[in-house]
């Protein structure tokens, strides 16, 4: 099985798509012979699925189609080579991942037919477990579905320590201990901007664009 799974998809408004991850990305692809990829853009809520799909195709140098270019979905996983999971809104893409039937044909795929998934932010946190550690807002009244479990630790992309003056709610720190505190046999990895976990087999790597350490 191989993972990765990104804090955010770009460094800056003008950056390529996913280009901090392009080094591990492309030699992943070149590795597995990989000529295209399947998008899953379900949370996109206001932005345009085929630019998206023409964005990452132009970053990973192969031909990118959205799920919804197929007859279904589920034909979209089972001709997958690669699997791209956007970011955007958490609660919106998993409800979707369900409703389209795509949690188990996605686990199977990645587990079984080892298709690499690549997911950052909202498609970070679906791998995981639930999406109880999402920081976005349930725009669909939607009860915590199970996520897709692939990686086994609640991830919080985004992550930032920073308080800003004159904010009284929580801060990031605040809430994920809350939720340490409620699930005490669980934990939370936080992922900074312009970092990523790389699973592949057994091996987990921590990469971060400012060097840092897990």
């Amino acid at each position: 099985m191989e993972l990765f799974l990104l804090s955010n998809g770009k460094l800056a408004d003008d950056a390529p798509l996913l280009g901090y991850a392009q080094p591990q990305l492309h030699a992943m692809i070149a590795r597995r012979a990989i000529r295209s990829a399947v998008l899953i853009p379900y949370a996109i809520i206001r932005g345009d699925h085929a630019q998206r799909a023409a964005d990452l195709s132009a970053s990973l140098g192969i031909a990118v189609r959205t799920v919804d270019a197929f007859t279904s979905p589920a034909e979209a996983i089972a001709q997958a080579e690669l699997i791209l999971i956007s970011g955007g809104n958490t609660w919106l893409l998993n409800q979707m991942l369900h409703e389209q039937g795509l949690i188990v044909a996605i686990q199977r795929a990645v587990r079984e037919r080892q298709v690499p998934y690549v997911g950052w932010s909202a498609g970070c946190n679906v791998a995981t477990p639930s999406i109880r550690t999402t920081n976005d807002m349930p725009v669909r009244s939607s009860v915590v579905l199970p996520a897709l479990g692939l990686f086994p630790v609640q991830i919080n992309p985004h992550y930032l320590d920073a308080s800003v003056s004159g904010h009284m709610g929580e801060t990031r720190d605040e809430r994920l201990a809350e939720f340490c505190a409620v699930n005490p046999s669980e934990s939370v990895i936080a992922l900074r901007e312009g970092s990523f976990l790389h699973l592949h087999d057994d091996r987990l790597r921590y990469h971060s664009v400012r060097n840092e350490d897990f």
